[in-house]
């Protein structure tokens, strides 16, 4: 019997779940939202049979398992209250504002026996399963040393909504663009964190001129109160270091998503480049492995299918059969407890200008 779903939030994240979910064979049989409006016109724009104003009803009824797409505020509330109900949970980044928070998730998940997963999107991506096989083969060696970029320059996305309030979102640019910080972990065996030193600016938070184009519209009379970009170091328990750049503003070329690493015996490379005005058709995508061949730098390209959802679909898909125990889980919420530690480190470095343990 098909798994039954019901989909908490009715944004514009919700048609990529809701493509994964029915890729893997899964029925989205439930859209919740507290505009019940919006959750009525989203359940009909995606066949969706039922949809409620109240996620308790929604909770109440038959389905399996929820996917939650509302402000990072939320994330650990509603996630505690469907696995308290005895359903598993697909949840989007960031875990939640804070590493307590999903702690607290973590205690729900091992009480009810069910699953809680994130949408760390980027390690569904082509690029990146390819990547993890060179590195699972031991092609690549422990890696010693990585790079995670996510930086804009001209991406804010709009003032004075959830995204630039603090107690909404958590925080700006460091915990929105979480995705490369995770993905290189995720290259690195996902150790555990040590020490982080970190700073974060909030220059051209406020400047309408560094607005991205997609997201939110501006708010009038709305709170912001983010960084518009960080940078910082984290090292780890086995030795591993990681660098890090995130930035919503910040005086750059172009739009950079990448993860660059450096193993003992290769190197790599996974990078999207965007467009000067952050056009998806004019980005480049590169995957490339670095090694030493008779004694000569060989630079190899990875040759992978397009993608222009960025694994979103296939993230939501792998939330299904690792259900069903037909896949691995892509990811768990150890791990997002781990990236949240680090974020939590960043901001408190940034605050006391020192490094930080955890």
């Amino acid at each position: 019997m098909a798994i039954k779903v019901g989909v908490i939030g009715a944004g514009g994240m919700a048609h990529y779940h809701i493509a994964g979910f029915r890729q893997a064979g899964a029925e989205v049989v439930a859209m919740a939202d507290v505009n019940a409006e919006a959750a009525k016109a989203s359940a009909e724009s995606n066949d969706i049979p039922t949809s409620y104003g109240d996620v308790a009803e929604m909770l109440a009824s038959d389905i399996d398992a929820v996917s939650i797409i509302v402000p990072n505020k939320f994330h650990a509330p509603l996630a505690i209250q469907a696995l308290e109900a005895g359903k598993h949970v697909f949840c989007e980044k960031p875990p939640a504002i804070s590493a307590p928070e999903v702690e607290e998730m973590i205690a729900a998940r091992d009480k009810a026996g069910k699953f809680l997963m994130f949408n760390f999107n980027n390690r569904a991506r082509p690029e990146s399963r390819e990547m993890m096989k060179f590195i699972e083969s031991g092609v690549v060696g422990k890696i010693n040393s990585a790079q995670a970029k996510w930086a804009r320059r001209t991406g804010i996305p709009g003032f004075g909504g959830w995204f630039t309030t603090k107690a909404l979102s958590g925080g700006g640019p460091v915990i929105d663009l979480l995705h490369m910080l995770d993905l290189a972990m995720y290259f690195m065996g996902n150790p555990k964190p040590a020490f982080v030193v970190g700073n974060t600016f909030d220059d051209h938070i406020t400047n309408k001129d560094f607005k991205g184009p997609w997201g939110i519209p501006d708010r009038e009379g709305g709170v912001t109160d983010v960084e518009s970009a960080a940078h910082g170091f984290v090292t780890f328990e086995t030795g591993q270091t990681l660098s890090f750049q995130m930035s919503w503003a910040e005086m750059v070329k172009r739009e950079e998503v990448s993860v660059v690493f450096q193993g003992i015996t290769a190197g790599g490379k996974v990078e999207r480049l965007f467009g000067s005005d952050g056009d998806d058709e004019t980005a480049i995508d590169t995957c490339e492995l670095y090694v030493q061949e008779d004694g000569k730098s060989v630079d190899k390209t990875i040759e992978v299918e397009e993608c222009e959802d960025m694994g979103r679909i296939n993230s939501a898909a792998n939330f299904i059969e690792a259900i069903e125990g037909k896949s691995a889980p892509l990811n768990n919420a150890e791990q997002g407890l781990a990236l949240m530690q680090i974020i939590d480190a960043v901001y408190e470095s940034a605050g006391s200008g020192k490094p930080v343990a955890i």
